[in-house]
């Protein structure tokens, strides 16, 4: 027998959702920062902050907390594109230090502003699909 129960709190919120929408492609709404439910409003209300709610179907979006995802992702992912590039032209064509300055900072700041911005969406969207939510222990037994 199971001590502890998970909880899911948001998940009765999400599942009192009885609008009829049109299933949408969450990955495509994440990339195009539109409404994970009807795919039309807008996600975000700025570069990064999350808005309130959609504008068309008017889902409200306190589900949304990505926490550190995103940034983990991106992280991992641009890392491992710039370092990889970075360390191929020093081996290739070993240029002085400030041209790795002035080619791969930029570039990481660039590809890490995009692809945050896309990773952040993706997750959000994800999450409302998988209905997912933090979990928490019940005391009770």
């Amino acid at each position: 027998m199971a001590a502890f129960a998970f909880l899911l709190p948001e998940e009765a919120t999400l599942s009192k959702d009885k609008a009829i929408w049109p299933p949408i492609d969450p990955v495509s709404a994440g990339l195009k920062g539109r409404c994970p439910r009807c795919g039309e409003g807008r996600l975000f209300s700025g570069f990064l902050a999350v808005g309130k709610g959609c504008s068309n179907c008017g889902l409200d979006y306190s589900f949304a907390d990505s926490g550190d995802g995103p940034a983990v992702f991106v992280i991992l992912v641009i890392g491992f594109i710039v370092v990889g590039l970075a360390l191929w032209m020093e081996v290739s064509y070993g240029p002085p230090l400030w041209l790795h300055f002035i080619l791969w900072i930029p570039l990481a700041v660039a590809l890490c502003l995009v692809a945050l911005r896309l990773f952040k969406g993706v997750l959000l969207t994800q999450q409302y699909a998988k209905r997912a939510a933090e979990g928490r222990l019940d005391g009770s037994q």
